[in-house]
């Protein structure tokens, strides 16, 4: 979703320091399969609000209505809170292990690979295709290569980045926290910052909101809430807090939905609103309480692949497509036609950029901030030797 997308813009311990081993149990270190399905539902969520309602509605980045599914696609903007509910759950695991030069390098790798190129092919497709509603500079295009462009005031080349900036400060704040060497102590930082949320929502204060990324907090701190349930049991205090999670969400998403319905000139239907957030803490907690069936057992890992690089590449590209196509060809085969070729797209990008890259940028990153942290060990013992 681009930042002009956001829907209010332009879219088992059972005390309260129970805490995670420092190094997680077996259990914690499976795989999850029913997160890869989650991810790739969110991601074509997004994808048909985009495709279906918000370029067009909008008004400003195709001509093309697909009013087939439109009543339905309106509601995909909800997809980016489910995944960060997954984030909140699938960081938390990685970061168990308490090492934080690993979970550097690990999100390093993650991240990146794909992003260099999905951001490459996009501002190509620009420069090629954009015509008069999408343009990009090569100095815009650099600082974007670094991800940190919300950070510093430069456009985005694709809007959907915005959502990557969230998720950046929930890094930082999870990096903060194994910093301090206190990850064991996860369940005392998420009721932290569940307080602090509550007090922000009761005494807005604006820099201390962004800082805390407020606004989506919620879901953070419920995904990794439940991934404590996953590993670690249930507890009355875990539970409470997805609860108080589950009331803030609903706040949040109820409370935007009249700005939406403004700047889209649509109306909304606060009911499916409401179902859609409630689903999203329902399915959370049947994968924490391992309750998902077949669907736990069955590997989605082709779906989850995919989603990462969709989610980047769809937009601008996708509404070029439409574009150049509409309205010479039928609108339901510009329509499908463009799907398949972003799912093409993003299935080249997986296996030539992130297969065959993000293993040695991973080792790579390793050495280096290995490297650094000894540096700064020995500088450290030099400044002030211990007596």
């Amino acid at each position: 979703m681009a930042e002009s997308e956001r829907p209010t813009e332009s879219t088992s311990a059972a005390t309260l320091a129970g805490p995670v081993p420092e190094r997680p149990s077996a259990s914690a270190r499976q795989r999850v399969n029913e997160i890869d399905l989650l991810r790739f539902i969110a991601a074509l969520a997004v994808v048909f609000f985009h495709y279906a309602f918000r370029g067009y509605a909008g008004g400003d980045r195709t001509l093309m209505p697909y009013p087939l599914l439109e009543p339905i696609a309106k509601y995909g903007f909800k997809g980016v809170e489910l995944f960060f509910m997954i984030s909140g759950f699938v960081i938390l695991m990685t970061a168990a292990n308490g090492d934080l030069r690993k979970f550097v390098a690990s999100r390093i790798a993650r991240l990146y690979p794909a992003f260099w190129a999905c951001c490459t092919l996009t501002f190509v497709a620009i420069l090629l295709f954009g015509g008069d509603r999408f343009s990009a500079s090569l100095p815009q295009y650099l600082v974007n290569m670094t991800m940190l462009s919300g950070f510093v005031g430069v456009p985005s080349i694709d809007g959907v980045y915005w959502s990557l900036f969230v998720e950046l400060q929930f890094y930082a704040l999870v990096g903060a926290v194994l910093m301090l060497g206190r990850i064991g102590q996860a369940q005392i930082f998420l009721a932290l910052w569940l307080l602090a949320t509550i007090v922000l929502e009761l005494f807005p204060v604006g820099p201390l909101r962004r800082l805390l990324i407020a606004d989506y907090s919620a879901y953070f701190i419920a995904g990794a809430a439940c991934f404590l349930i996953w590993s670690r049991g249930g507890s009355w205090f875990r539970y409470g807090m997805i609860a108080i999670c589950f009331v803030l969400a609903m706040r949040e998403s109820l409370g935007g939905i009249a700005g939406f319905e403004r700047h889209f000139n649509t109306d909304m239907n606060e009911i499916v609103v409401a179902a859609i957030i409630a689903g999203y803490f329902v399915v959370m907690l049947l994968i924490a309480t391992r309750r998902t069936g077949r669907f736990g057992r069955r590997r989605w890992v082709t779906a989850g692949a995919l989603t990462y690089p969709l989610y980047l590449i769809h937009q601008n590209i996708g509404y070029m497509a439409f574009n150049i196509a509409y309205p010479t060809l039928n609108p339901h085969l510009v329509f499908w036609g463009t799907l398949a070729l972003v799912l093409l797209l993003s299935h080249l990008v997986h296996v030539q950029i992130e297969r065959r890259y993000g293993g040695a940028l991973k080792r790579a990153c390793a050495r280096v901030l290995g490297a650094l942290g000894s540096g700064y060990t020995r500088l450290r013992t030099q400044m002030f030797p211990s007596t």
